[in-house]
């Protein structure tokens, strides 16, 4: 009986999708995480036309992968601005260390 159950339109992985690739876009993955972000819209536009074929299974799949690669995209983009402060603090720290052991006051 299970077998003749269907299950609704993927239209809410397709939201979902959609939102992961914009999140990835809004933290700049097209600079730190290209390759991911690219997956990312790649699925997206594939489950977008499964969806208009009628190939739902197919749309929920890749909507699926979409999300995951935008939220990947997403995650990578913000470890890499993290680090980029982290190394930016590190540097403004090794500094004021240096003018407190020179005496340097500029």
């Amino acid at each position: 009986m299970s077998a003749c159950a269907t299950l609704p339109p993927p239209t809410a992985e397709l939201a979902a999708a959609q939102q992961a690739v914009t999140r990835a876009d809004g933290a700049d993955a097209d600079q730190y995480a290209p390759q991911d972000l690219a997956a990312a819209r790649n699925a997206l536009g594939q489950a977008q036309g499964a969806m208009s074929r009628g190939r739902e299974d197919d749309a929920r799949r890749l909507a699926a992968a979409a999300a995951v690669d935008g939220d990947l995209a997403t995650a990578k983009s913000r470890d890499a601005v993290i680090n980029a402060e982290l190394a930016q603090r590190r540097a403004e720290i090794a500094e004021l260390r240096r003018r407190l052991q020179t005496g340097d006051d500029r």
